[in-house]
């Protein structure tokens, strides 16, 4: 197979990614763990349910909503279900399906870990870029998207704030 290499540009692009994927999650997931006693992911699937009208959604959705396979979010909704932030549930209207609702418990500890996680966004993303480079990471961030989300499953999520201001 011939293989078109990188070249020095290209590689120094890329490592930096790469590098950037390594070490951001883990400095959010770090944060969320001592301020709120919640991992990175925990914090993503509150934040999806706190922000759905009717503070539930389908597994599948929710799934779609968060990047994760339906073991991986069952497993993970099944540990936050112990701890009283979520509680999983028949739905309504396919009793085959299962839906996820956030408890009071569980807008409770999103409404206290918030704060700090936006504080620690700020800290490590936003105030670090200028608005000039905000633009262009969300510009880039969407070409890379389109290129890894091809079914959109996750554009939902990256999509509600387009045009929202403040």
């Amino acid at each position: 197979m011939d293989v078109p290499w990188l070249d020095r540009i290209q590689l120094a692009a890329w490592v930096r990614v790469a590098a950037l994927l390594e070490v951001l999650p883990g400095t959010l997931d770090g944060q969320l763990r001592r301020d709120a006693d919640v991992t990175l992911f925990e914090y993503f699937v509150l934040a999806m349910l706190s922000e759905s009208p009717s503070r539930s959604l389908r597994m599948s959705e929710l799934a779609a909503q968060t990047s994760a396979t339906l073991p991986r979010l069952s497993h993970v909704v099944k540990r936050m279900e112990s701890r009283g932030l979520v509680e999983r549930r028949p739905d309504p209207d396919d009793r085959r399906a299962t839906t996820c609702v956030l408890t009071d418990g569980g807008l409770a500890r999103i409404e206290e870990a918030a704060p700090g996680h936006v504080a620690a966004v700020r800290e490590h993303v936003v105030d670090v870029l200028t608005p000039e480079q905000l633009t262009q990471l969300t510009g880039i961030a969407d070409a890379l998207l389109r290129s890894l989300d091809t079914s959109g499953g996750m554009a939902a999520m990256y999509r509600r704030y387009d045009g929202a201001a403040g």
